[in-house]
């Protein structure tokens, strides 16, 4: 009796964890990079895809996936819905990506590296796919590289053209962001797939990589992963226009678990507020084996962001 009491203990336990232990959100497969939309009342999330070993020193990364929820607990993945191989001019590793619909399409901005040619001395890109769903099928809306790096100067380093994040704003004005070492900025014309206007860029406090931008009321926020300290944390500013200037707020999260870094992705959803983001604590997990969780934001009546709060538990059900 002894003995079938200790079981019965230990698969309660089992069941508590699996219930309540939600974050990561999705354990079959390491995923990084968060990039959260909704969508006729589903959450669809577009992430990175880490397939690298657990004995590899650096990222290995060959497409993006789908993953879709209707109720911020349970998710569906719907696949590789995208890879470097649908661009004629990418090559290398499917590095972070944003997907934003706009009149019944949808626009999925990825960062990756350009193919040496008459065109670009490669370095990292960031092209654009197009969809009529969520889910795909998606192909290259232009044919080309939409941002390469000899468009940019204000860093000497190749990969400085990466994590791309779009917001369009209440008057339809659609602005792109992306960087690494620097923020940079431009708008996009209707069409979604063509700059309208000169490269902006700056430095955000601590700035170093994955900004993603959103309005809340009157006030815009620009989050991003920080090199303040090392591992990266989340900081963020605010500013009354997408265009900014930028006032620095501080940090919204601290480093993430048994990885190096961590990366954005914000979400309003049946009422509540989301802050996607990755770390690497599922087994066999690290920096170059990531996975993407999940925890509830919050604000201070006066706009600002209160810490977030990282948790096994993760959300409740949103239904």
């Amino acid at each position: 009796m002894k003995l079938l009491a200790y079981w019965i203990l230990i698969l309660c336990t089992f069941i508590s964890v699996k219930s309540y232990g939600q974050n990561p959100i999705i354990q079959d497969v390491f995923t990084a990079d968060p990039a959260p939309i909704v969508h006729n009342d589903t959450v669809f999330l577009y992430t990175s895809h880490d397939t690298a070993t657990v004995e590899a020193t650096n990222y290995q990364m060959k497409d993006w996936l789908v993953f879709s929820s209707t109720d911020m607990v349970n998710w569906t993945n719907h696949g590789a819905k995208l890879s470097p191989k649908s661009f004629s001019w990418a090559t290398g590793d499917a590095y972070a990506a944003h997907c934003i619909e706009r009149n019944g399409k949808f626009y999925w901005y990825v960062s990756t590296f350009h193919k040496k040619n008459k065109n670009s001395n490669g370095g990292a890109a960031i092209g654009v796919a197009v969809s009529d769903s969520p889910t795909g099928p998606f192909k290259d809306a232009i044919g080309k590289a939409l941002i390469t790096n000899e468009m940019t100067t204000d860093n000497e380093h190749g990969w400085d053209d990466i994590d791309p994040a779009v917001f369009i704003d209440d008057d339809g004005q659609a602005y792109l962001y992306w960087g690494n070492g620097s923020c940079k900025w431009a708008k996009l014309k209707d069409n979604m797939v063509e700059l309208d206007g000169p490269i902006h860029h700056f430095k955000p406090k601590h700035f170093i990589e994955g900004p993603w931008v959103y309005k809340r009321k009157d006030l815009y926020y620009l989050v991003y992963a920080s090199a303040g300290t090392k591992p990266e944390m989340i900081e963020y500013c605010t500013a009354k226009s997408p265009e900014g200037p930028w006032n620095y707020q501080g940090i919204i999260m601290g480093n993430v678990p048994n990885c190096f870094t961590v990366h954005p992705g914000v979400a309003t959803f049946k009422g509540k507020d989301y802050f996607f983001y990755h770390n690497g604590t599922l087994p066999t997990g690290g920096s170059y084996r990531r996975s993407i969780c999940v925890d509830y934001m919050h604000y201070n009546e006066d706009g600002t962001i209160r810490k977030v709060t990282q948790t096994k538990e993760g959300v409740l059900s949103a239904e």
